[in-house]
């Protein structure tokens, strides 16, 4: 397998998932179609299927210019039928998706929207607006409660979990968790990293699983010291999991 990255629109990215045995590709969430179909050129791939992880447009708006080139296999939610231009392949969580010889499993992980799903593919990730590097995704469609267990249910996924999302947000969301969590130096030394990176032009993604949990606020529902700083701010509010995330999730939509 071989994941390639192709920056969209100000802050997108879409990924080619290929499966070097067949030559086959997907790509997930292609933001714009003209960018996808160069790189898919350069590579010298078939692309056969497009994967969708919502039905926002920064995430389909390339669906009807790659489906003009000839028929892909359109997947996304069951939930998004009608929202995902030329969806073919509803999906329900558990469900499989297959690139060539590649096959990959669908978790549905609502919050963002009510049809987010990921796809995994051995130990990559590819986590829409659901989970961000440092991050997550707006509650625009669900519940903090909802989304709380869609972060629970990534978080169990092994350490070596490679965190492909949708959006190069990592700078500033390092930003916000110092903001809560100051005393975190995993957070202060990863911040300074992802400040040289972006100071050359080069991606923050893919994380890891492990450095989420280290320095994510959003799934750090147990630190300590974000619990005292929350209720320092606001001394009646309750300090369990689904709480915490639902202020640090209200803060960061001020940030």
């Amino acid at each position: 397998m071989r994941i390639i990255q192709i920056p969209l629109l100000r802050d997108n990215y879409g990924y080619l998932i290929v499966c070097e045995k067949t030559n086959r590709a997907a790509v997930v969430d292609p933001s714009e179609a003209e960018p996808v179909l160069r790189r898919v050129e350069k590579e010298k791939v078939a692309l056969t299927a497009i994967l969708n992880t919502h039905h926002h447009r920064d995430h389909t708006g390339g669906n009807p210019g790659l489906l003009e080139q000839g028929p892909l296999q359109v997947y996304g939610h069951v939930a998004d039928m009608g929202r995902i231009p030329g969806l073919t392949h509803p999906l329900n969580d558990g469900d499989e998706v297959r690139v060539g010889q590649l096959v990959g499993k669908v978790l549905f992980i609502p919050g963002h929207t009510r049809g987010h799903v990921a796809y995994l593919f051995e130990n990559q990730l590819f986590c829409g607006d659901t989970l961000f590097t440092a991050g997550c995704g707006r509650l625009f469609e669900g519940t903090a409660e909802q989304m709380h267990e869609s972060l629970s249910r990534l978080m169990k996924l092994p350490a070596d979990t490679l965190v492909y999302c949708g959006h190069e947000y990592t700078e500033k969301n390092l930003q916000f968790a110092l903001t809560i969590e100051p005393g975190n130096r995993k957070v202060s030394e990863r911040l300074q990293k992802v400040r040289g990176l972006r100071a050359q032009g080069l991606a923050t993604v893919p994380s890891t699983m492990a450095e989420e949990r280290e320095t994510n606020p959003f799934l750090r529902w147990e630190s300590r010291e974000i619990q005292e700083n929350l209720r320092r701010a606001h001394p009646t509010m309750d300090c369990n999991p689904v709480s915490v995330f639902a202020k640090v999730r209200e803060l960061k939509d001020r940030f």
